[in-house]
Parts: C-alpha cells; structure tokens; sequence
C-alpha cells in the first residue's frame, strides 16, 4: 500500500523588482522538483516586471506599494494582512528590496527565507559585488537565510561561491552570482517544503533534525548540495 503524497507546501512569493529568482522557482516547480503552491506573487512596486512573470505563469499577483503608506508600520500590516490571506506555510523574499519591522518578522518566525548576493556574513545589505572587488575577494557568491530582525543577519543554510577574476566588474561578477542564487534558492526552499530545514525556539536553523553550525555549501559543478 502506497503513501499518500504530502500536499504541496503553500507560499507567497514577495519581490521588488525583475523577478529572476522567482522565474528559476516557477521553473522548478513545473518541472516537478520544488513540492509548493505558489498561492501569490506580491510586490511593492507596481512597475516590477516579475508581476508579469508570474501573471504568465497563471498565479494571482497584487502590488501592496509602499509609497502609499505613512509608516514602514503601515505597510508592514497590510502586507502582513494581505498574505495572511493565502495562510503559507513559508513565505519567500525574492529580490526584495524592504526592510521589514519586527512585528512582521516575529509573525512569520521560523517561515520566512531571503537569499543574499554575498557571502553572508560578510557584506550585508546592498553593493555587494563592488563592495567584493573593493575588498580585494577572491571568492564571492550568495546565501539562503532565514529572515530575523537583523538585516541579512538570519541563520544561513545554503551557500555557493564563484571564483573573482582579475578583469571582473561589479556587472560582470553579479551576472554569475544571479546564475548561483537561480540554483541555489529552489534546494533551500525543497529542503523546506519537505520539513528537513527547520528553526528552533533558540532562533537556530537545523537540517535533518542537526543544528547547523555552518551553512551547507552548494559545489559549483554539480549543483548538488553536500
């Protein structure tokens, strides 16, 4: 006698911008390898061209725009309200540019994921490529984090890395850094869905009921993570 097969994990998907991250997601859940129900795509910025990505993949889109609200307050409750709509069990950061309050990021503890152009913890928030070459790096990438109150300071789970060649530029070095984070999100959030990636009561990640001291680390060749 067979299993039932585990319903889909649903999620909202927020973003700011082109939505490349959030193409490589629709991707690998048509192809059968990420088991979510992308429930929303929601943006701040009505001009997003990721709305249109995900409008072409048939899922229901919605701006909530910041600009419109007095507070970052404001706009965290109604965004707050509005996903609440769709009950997710995870709600994915995908090139989203807000900081978020602590009330919104204490409502959805242990459920939230960002990914990083960086190898956290070195060089949070924004520049990241430049900041890298500035600091003279010889190895540069992206991270998978759950979200706390901290900019980019949540437990990271997954990581990639790109060597730096001497001729890269800011442009150059984010191209292949972006082709990492379309790898590198779709595992991290799989590992999700299927209940392997947890967060504690202590505000820790763990992967396979093990603490993760460390974020794994996803090879440049193989793709697959270790």
């Amino acid at each position: 006698m067979t299993e039932p097969a585990t319903a889909p994990l649903p999620v909202v998907i927020l973003i700011s911008g082109r939505g490349s991250n959030l193409q490589a997601i629709i991707e690998a859940v048509g192809q059968g390898e990420l088991p979510i129900d992308i429930r929303a795509v929601v943006s701040n910025r009505p001009q997003a061209n990721g709305l249109q990505r995900a409008t072409r993949a048939g899922i229901a889109t919605t701006v909530i725009d910041h600009t419109r609200y007095a507070d970052r307050q404001a706009f965290d409750q109604a965004l707050q309200a509005h996903i609440d709509r769709y009950q997710p069990g995870l709600v994915i950061l995908a090139g989203f540019m807000r900081l978020l309050g602590k009330e919104f990021v204490a409502h959805y503890r242990g459920r939230m994921l960002n990914i990083h152009p960086s190898l956290l913890p070195d060089f949070p928030g924004l520049n990241t490529h430049q900041r890298a070459l500035d600091a003279g790096c010889k190895v540069h990438g992206a991270s998978v984090h759950f979200v706390t109150v901290d900019m980019d300071g949540g437990p990271v789970v997954l990581q990639a890395h790109v060597p730096v060649a001497v001729r890269d530029t800011a442009a150059s070095l984010a191209a292949r850094v972006l082709e990492l984070e379309h790898r590198l999100y779709p595992v991290a959030i799989r590992w999700f869905a299927e209940g392997r990636l947890t967060f504690n009561d202590h505000g820790q990640a763990l992967l396979d009921g093990i603490i993760l001291n460390a974020p794994r680390q996803l090879p440049a060749l193989t793709g697959k993570p270790v």
